[in-house]
């Protein structure tokens, strides 16, 4: 059977809506020094960036990993917009054919950022042709075929490739190590996650107290994503039941409809752990048996919920599969 999309599921990325993504952009960072959190990666990014300017090259090749919603995207567009150049985004599963990155790699210019989402999910033919272009900037490419067969050799232009991923263990070494610059991006402190918060609703013209900014923060999963839609759902609850304005009361009552709870879990979230505790007896559970149990893609566990259940201790990965922690029991036995 398959799972009907949950429509108040603010966790999982492919559930936003149209208008969410809109103002995803809106909020998104336009500079280094207005994106907050991720230090190291910010100083290494700055220092690397300001020496190619400096020799008037493009940026060495850039891997992004990490888990949903922490900035992977806002990043690259960032890393464009300090070497001064054009950025083309495209994704993995978008590019089918060897004829597709030709097609884009052939209509970039001089330092342009090609950015390539879910990098991992590259096709293995395409990933082969990408070789020689990030190492020598050149295409490989067959014309004809049979004995007749000829190879030719397309010059590119010098551009910078940043790739994204949630899951650098599915990046092939050849690949990994054609990036010069690898970096991860760790969850957000809460002092970071209010901050951004704070950010946001300067941007979207919202008035927030001390104790509502805390308890959206509190419940965001440490995630900039998922704090920017608790606050527009905060937003629009607002706007119709108390004519825009925001307190507590208001935070605790949006998220009751959206089903969060104190520390941020949602439906699904809750589903996986119960599931682990009454069906399995807390594991160990291979992802495919719990992701048949729960009705959720074994993808979407691995890459949106598995890793913050992990992160707080809630869930653990064994040889023999997961299991659930003593930290899951008691979240459990609490609701």
């Amino acid at each position: 059977m398959i799972k009907e999309k949950d429509k108040n599921n603010i966790i999982a990325p492919e559930d936003s809506s149209e208008e969410d993504n809109n103002l995803d952009v809106t909020l998104r960072p336009k500079k280094l020094t207005d994106f907050v959190g991720q230090r190291k990666v910010k100083d290494s990014i700055k220092i690397f960036a300001q020496a190619a300017r400096n020799r008037d090259e493009s940026l060495e090749h850039v891997l992004i990993y990490g888990s949903p919603g922490l900035g992977k995207t806002t990043l690259a567009h960032i890393i464009a917009q300090e070497m001064n150049s054009g950025i083309r985004v495209t994704s993995g599963p978008a590019i089918e054919r060897s004829g597709d990155l030709a097609s884009i790699l052939t209509n970039l210019s001089d330092g342009d950022v090609l950015f390539i989402d879910e990098i991992h999910r590259l096709n293995k033919v395409v990933e082969e042709v990408l070789y020689p272009a990030m190492e020598d900037y050149a295409l490989d490419l067959i014309i004809g075929k049979g004995p007749s067969a000829k190879t030719m050799r397309l010059e590119l232009p010098r551009f910078t490739l940043i790739g994204a991923t949630t899951r650098i263990g599915l990046i092939s070494s050849p690949m990994r190590d054609r990036f010069g610059l690898i970096h991860k991006l760790d969850y957000y402190t809460p002092d970071e996650i209010e901050q951004i918060i704070i950010r946001s609703a300067k941007i979207l013209k919202i008035k927030l107290d001390k104790d509502s900014l805390k308890e959206i923060a509190h419940r965001s999963r440490s995630t900039p994503r998922i704090a920017n839609r608790l606050l527009k759902r905060v937003r629009d609850y607002s706007q119709v039941k108390s004519d825009g304005k925001i307190t507590r009361n208001i935070v605790d009552s949006t998220l009751e409809i959206l089903e969060i709870d104190s520390i941020g879990l949602d439906k699904s979230d809750r589903l996986i752990l119960k599931t682990l505790k009454d069906k399995f007896s807390g594991g160990p559970v291979g992802v495919q048996t719990l992701a048949a149990a729960t009705g959720e893609e074994s993808n979407t566990i691995c890459d949106v919920y598995e890793p913050y259940l992990m992160q707080i201790g809630f869930i653990k990965r064994t040889s023999k599969g997961r299991v659930l922690t003593d930290l899951g029991y008691k979240h459990l036995n609490n609701l």
